[in-house]
């Protein structure tokens, strides 16, 4: 087994970079074709959702592997290689095995159990037939994890562990409410009709809502989910079907709206929003800071119409190099003039010194005093310095500011999109709760592990060592069989020769001869080839099959025909199956 994977997930890289390298149903499929194209792959899968990315083959040289697949991941994605790199995970052989099966389980996913994963391989494996990219490892593999997911999911109560990820982002909306108790008659709006999108106006509709409307590029789609909607009788949502471009009109009349589009760019933005909130109360819509934010987090003022560029601090260098305030540190905000607020003279004197390309000893500043003329210039200078840079830093610890309490929420806003759909400016609109897959990472770090979660890992391990196995003696298969066809063409060949020597046989001596030689080859064979089949299935029994060929001189050549002979019944029987399915689906 050769099997490599490498990806990226909200595990190991930031949600920014995920966004970046997301890549379309075009970019998944073109990455596909180039990696089976590329020499060290034979098979290729693409596993991709909203958060991670990850790359399946079978290679022939583990270091050639890793270097073409992380280069190809960079390339249609369209983020450097020197940038990804660090981000970049990868497991080999078992270990690829162990965390696909991990995946499949929903034990590698943002909510622990959720079991949307499984739809999202079993796509992801039905594209790489359609494309065939997938050959018979990552056939079995990938179904043998759909099998142990399910398994997964009956045998424990991993369920209990987790949910869907829009039942954990409305939870989050909610912001600790009961969320039937929260949903009951409110009016939603899902952008866009895929699976995701799908799921998250099914469970609208289960919690309560008392209105869906439906928004997506294609009109039709949109109405097929209506009728879905309407026709369960486990609910009695009122739903409707709406063009795209009726969307900022239905904003101002939703208070949830859930969005899950394959958009490369931003369906709603800050302006968008800022106009439905607005529609809703009749007042402007103030920018602050996003809810629940402390001073000195990561998220600082951001503008409504642009995204937030950090503006470097003009000083003796340009920038913040050798400036004696350690800016580097957390707890400096870019607030404009008001940061001169609470910054003892001292520190002030410093500041506008290094401006000046000087240098002052801080301590023996305090203890001279301060100058209220020279501190009268200082301050103006900071001023002129903030007007033209545009920021100043702040003192480390501020005086404590009054902050404006934020007026409750009158719409929610779920983005589950990536890259995302909605600006990541919403989160400071007062009136808007914006949940986006960033929050969402945040909040599922703290979550509860259910104590069912243990049991997976044990299935897991499990399902790894019997497929490695299976796996390992399969590989020995096509040696043994070469065996048994050289030796029964030794058979044939000497009763040829006895056939020349005792020309008056008669057919029943011959036949009789015939089978008591064929018995005692398959005597002689048995225990040693069952026993290969054995051993090669242990862990490092691959290289029994190269010491079979060896003590019995098998041509590799015959060999080799015998696994190409497999693989093309397989391929064979997978094509009849697809053809099979696809009659049974009928019309998409």
């Amino acid at each position: 087994m050769s099997l490599l994977v490498v990806g990226l997930s909200h595990r190991s890289a930031p949600v920014s970079l995920l966004e970046r390298a997301s890549l379309s149903a075009d970019g998944r499929d073109k990455l596909l074709q180039d990696t089976v194209a590329a020499e060290p792959a034979t098979e290729a899968a693409v596993l991709a959702t909203c958060n991670r990315i990850e790359l399946y083959a079978d290679v022939d040289k583990f270091h050639a592997g890793v270097a073409e697949l992380s280069t190809l991941l960079a390339q249609h994605s369209e983020v450097g290689l020197e940038e990804l790199t660090p981000y970049l995970y990868v497991h080999y052989e078992d270990r690829a095995v162990h965390h696909l099966f991990s995946v499949a389980c929903g034990l590698d996913s943002m909510v622990v159990g959720e079991g949307q994963i499984l739809g999202q391989i079993k796509n992801s494996l039905a594209r790489a037939q359609e494309l065939h990219t997938a050959g018979r490892l990552l056939n079995d593999l990938f179904q043998q994890a759909l099998r142990v997911g399910k398994r997964a999911h009956s045998e424990t109560g991993i369920d209990g562990a987790g949910q869907s990820l829009v039942t954990f982002g409305l939870e989050q909306l909610s912001a600790g409410a009961d969320v039937r108790i929260w949903a009951r008659g409110k009016k939603a709006l899902v952008i866009g009709a895929g699976s995701m999108s799908s799921l998250a106006a099914a469970t609208l509709a289960r919690i309560g809502v008392g209105e869906i409307v439906i928004a997506n590029r294609t009109q039709d789609r949109a109405e097929r989910l209506v009728q879905i909607l309407t026709e369960d009788d486990d609910t009695d949502v009122s739903a409707r079907a709406v063009p795209m471009d009726a969307v900022p009109l239905e904003l101002t009349r939703a208070d949830v709206a859930v969005s899950c589009t394959g958009a490369t760019g931003l369906v709603l933005t800050a302006e968008t929003v800022t106009a439905a909130v607005e529609g809703r109360t009749g007042a402007p819509v103030t920018v602050g800071r996003a809810a629940g934010e402390e001073h000195g987090s990561a998220r600082t003022a951001v503008r409504t119409d642009v995204r937030e560029t950090p503006v470097p601090l003009v000083g003796a260098a340009g920038a913040d190099e050798n400036c004696p305030l350690d800016l580097a540190e957390p707890g400096f905000s870019l607030m404009g003039e008001s940061a001169v607020a609470g910054i003892d003279a001292a520190t002030l004197e410093q500041h506008g010194t290094w401006v000046d390309n000087g240098t002052v000893d801080r301590r023996e500043s305090a203890r001279a005093g301060a100058d209220p003329e020279t501190d009268a210039e200082l301050i103006t200078a900071l001023a002129a310095t903030a007007a033209s840079a545009g920021r100043v830093p702040e003192h480390r610890r501020p005086e404590p500011v009054a902050v404006t309490p934020r007026p409750e929420p009158v719409l929610f806003v779920l983005d589950l999109a990536m890259p995302r759909d909605v600006d990541a400016a919403a989160h400071r609109l007062a009136g808007v709760r914006l949940v986006d897959i960033e929050s969402l990472a945040e909040a599922s770090a703290d979550a509860p592990m259910a104590a069912d979660v243990d049991q997976v890992r044990r299935i897991v391990s499990d399902e790894v060592a019997a497929f490695g196995a299976a796996l390992r003696a399969a590989h020995i298969t096509p040696t043994v069989v070469a065996l048994r066809t050289m030796a029964a063409d030794v058979v044939s060949s000497e009763i040829a020769r006895l056939e020349g020597r005792l020309p008056s046989l008669d057919d029943k001596h011959r036949a009789e001869i015939t089978q008591t030689v064929r018995r005692v080859v398959d005597k002689l064979l048995h225990a040693p080839t069952v026993r290969v089949k054995q051993l090669a299935a242990e862990p490092g029994g691959a290289g029994y099959a190269d010491a079979l060929r060896t003590l019995f001189d098998l041509d590799p050549e015959t060999v080799a025909s015998v696994s190409r002979a497999d693989r093309d019944s397989d391929d064979s029987e997978k094509h009849d199956d697809s053809e099979k399915h696809s009659k049974n689906r009928g019309p998409a």
